[in-house]
């Protein structure tokens, strides 16, 4: 086994110009300045077909990429778009495809690191943060400690310079470096 980590990042947007794989690719770099070898696994260029629980047995190519680059990862990224106050339908579809691994040993996604990332505005991209959270435990997977609601530019000019969503944007530092070199990642498998 190598000494790097490999970390899958799984972006659920269907859209071209994505705020929420442009958030997920600001991590991602930081993940490789790191030195972790990284993978993307983009819904839109994976084009998954609906789950069908019946054909978990032979699953299709694009669901087979899915299901083997995340059980092989030592950790993953998700970002998902909120829409309807929830993840994207990819996203979920996608996360539908990893029931195939609850008959593996071990199952689903057993002890890898999970950060998740929400580029929708403000407190409200704690929604999809916790739907992917809620996501991450039955997959039996470790949320990385800290979470990472995105705060777009706002669309006020009034917002007065001294505003928490400004601050929280100057003030954040880039977590993916810290949990590649984090003593739980170097534990892994």
């Amino acid at each position: 086994m190598s000494d790097s980590l490999t970390v899958v990042r799984l972006g659920g947007s269907l859209t071209c110009n994505s705020r929420s794989l442009a958030a997920l690719q600001v991590a991602l770099d930081g993940a490789s300045e790191a030195g972790a070898r990284t993978t993307l696994l983009s819904l839109r260029e994976l084009d998954l077909p609906m789950y069908d629980p019946d054909g978990e047995r032979e699953p299709p190519s694009a669901a087979v990429t899915l299901i083997e680059a995340c059980y092989d990862a030592d950790g993953m990224l998700w970002s998902s778009p909120m829409y309807q106050g929830t993840i994207s339908g990819a996203f979920k579809n996608a996360l539908d495809w990893l029931h195939a691994l609850g008959s593996r040993e071990p199952p689903f996604l057993h002890d890898e690191i999970i950060g998740l990332i929400s580029a929708a505005g403000g407190t409200q991209g704690l929604q999809a943060i916790n739907t992917m959270e809620f996501a991450v435990r039955a997959l039996r997977g470790w949320l990385f400690p800290t979470w990472s609601p995105s705060h777009p530019p706002s669309r006020s000019s009034t917002r007065p310079a001294e505003s928490p969503t400004k601050e929280s944007n100057n003030n954040s530092e880039p977590w993916a470096p810290r949990w590649c070199a984090s003593p739980r990642a170097s534990r892994m498998r």
